[in-house]
């Protein structure tokens, strides 16, 4: 049984949809880390170390820290030239008791507020992080269509849409395409695949997913019959609560304890044997990891251009297919 980790990186880019966008197979995100979460000194060497080892694409959001996680990454990559790397943020959740949603009136505030933040005059792309039902989707549509023909934005994407809101916006014309869409998927939480998936790809509309490490659970770290350690992200409030339920229990982590001997026989970590898996699929442009330490940043950009042969795969599913959320 091999012992040793991969930690030589030879990362791989995948265009994002129809853009002419090319990321890192491996991104880095900023949700619970950047701008507060994660001491300022190991947050920048985050960064660092993530151009270091060829990740190109940050992706961020307006909500996260309260704006303080965009602010971070405007004052950490000023002096890295602008053209080399894919800057990403999202706009839809409360940053006030008055400022939220995807109304005109809000992206048209919101985008100018993170623009500033970042310290930069366009983002590559510009993400509803939901979908607000209490505003007229052309409304939103027209107003981020504004948006990319300001050059503010490049290209437009969406995170959780559901299939029927997908097929919506594409119905619409007159208005700037989807290039992307940022699911939560994990080799434990799969809804994505049956129909957003194939919409998606039919529709030139990549993936950027999120959670690909199910919130550290893919790991291995968490013991079934233990508590999760304080300092970890299963133990922090702000940890979604169907992921408590769904996927942080005994069973899953029992089964997730198995998947070690696969990982160890590949010479794998278990987090790049869990990235791997999702990049397994090509319609997955890039997956969003979260680091507070350069050495993770290092370990999951090593995942980038591993293989897992037909045999290794369907190990995994024995292993998983009683736990899997689909």
């Amino acid at each position: 049984m091999q012992t040793s980790v991969k930690q030589d990186i030879q990362m791989k880019y995948r265009q994002l949809g129809n853009s002419e966008l090319r990321v890192s197979e491996i991104s880095l995100g900023s949700w619970l880390t950047y701008g507060g979460g994660v001491e300022q000194q190991n947050a920048e060497a985050c960064i660092h170390k993530a151009f270091d080892v060829g990740i190109n694409f940050i992706d961020t959001a307006n909500v996260y820290a309260n704006g303080g996680a965009e602010s971070f990454l405007g004052e950490v990559l000023q002096g890295i030239e602008r053209s080399s790397y894919i800057l990403a943020t999202k706009v839809f959740f409360p940053m006030s008791a008055t400022d939220r949603g995807l109304s005109a009136a809000q992206i048209r505030k919101q985008i100018d507020a993170s623009l500033q933040r970042l310290r930069t005059d366009y983002v590559d792309l510009y993400q509803c992080h939901r979908y607000d039902t209490n505003t007229p989707l052309e409304e939103t549509m027209t107003a981020l269509t504004e948006v990319v023909r300001q050059g503010k934005a490049r290209y437009i994407g969406f995170s959780e849409w559901s299939p029927e809101q997908i097929q919506a916006a594409l119905n619409l014309t007159d208005v700037e395409r989807f290039v992307s869409s940022q699911p939560q998927y994990s080799m434990l939480w799969r809804k994505p695949e049956a129909q957003v998936f194939p919409l998606c790809a039919a529709n030139g509309i990549g993936q950027i997913v999120w959670s690909p490490l199910a919130q550290g659970v893919l790991t291995g770290k968490y013991q079934p019959g233990q508590a999760p350690p304080q300092d970890s992200r299963a133990a922090n409030d702000k940890m979604n609560s169907f992921l408590r339920e769904e996927i942080f229990n005994d069973r899953t982590l029992t089964a997730v304890q198995q998947l070690k001997s696969i990982a160890q026989d590949l010479g794998l970590s278990m987090p790049q044997l869990a990235l791997a898996w999702i990049l397994r699929d090509e319609r997955v442009s890039s997956a969003i990891i979260g680091a507070s330490r350069p050495e993770q940043v290092v370990d999951n950009a090593a995942a980038s251009g591993v293989k897992l042969d037909a045999d290794i795969l369907a190990a995994i599913e024995q292993i998983l297919t009683p736990v899997v959320q689909k």
